[in-house]
């Protein structure tokens, strides 16, 4: 699994209500949610994500309440995944759920720029910053990660391998 794509960079302690404000939970569509993902942080940044670019984050990403909107807006947004200094256990696992892969690298998240290009090889465990010509090792997906993020999420695989039963 190799994801490639532009850095959109936020800071620290980037909380669930910044990533999608509590207004709009009253939908799961993940395109209608990704229109209004982090537009208290930044209300330029949805429109001007392509699908497959890369969020970068500070510290603490994804703090707060555990609901799933956060995860899913970031996909309906375009982000291929995110890389952070460090996650929210509860946002962890949800981005997992949801098919989001998330890699928590603090050199690789210092050191990306704006509109840097990233490739995540989560195979290998390394984030390559294109733009600067640098390697960072992270913890790479195990298989069976690999596996559900592929399937779209935890429920998606589920319902893949119950089929096979």
């Amino acid at each position: 699994m190799i994801l490639e794509g532009k850095v959109h960079k936020v800071g620290d302690n980037i909380d669930t209500d910044a990533i999608i404000p509590a207004v709009y939970l009253v939908t799961t569509d993940t395109q209608e949610l990704g229109r209004h993902c982090l537009e208290t942080v930044d209300p330029q940044l949805a429109g001007q994500v392509e699908s497959g670019d890369i969020l970068v984050a500070g510290e603490n990403f994804g703090c707060g309440s555990s609901r799933e909107h956060a995860p899913l807006a970031l996909k309906g947004c375009g982000f291929s995944c995110v890389v952070a200094h460090s996650f929210a256990r509860i946002f962890l696992r949800n981005a997992i759920n949801v098919g989001l892969p998330v890699f928590a690298c603090p050199q690789a998240a210092e050191a990306a720029r704006p509109a840097d290009r990233l490739r995540v090889d989560a195979v290998a465990g390394t984030i390559t910053n294109l733009t600067q010509d640098r390697s960072f090792a992270t913890q790479p997906l195990p298989a069976f990660l690999r596996e559900l993020i592929g399937a779209g999420g935890l429920v998606p695989y589920v319902r893949a391998r119950l089929q096979r039963t």
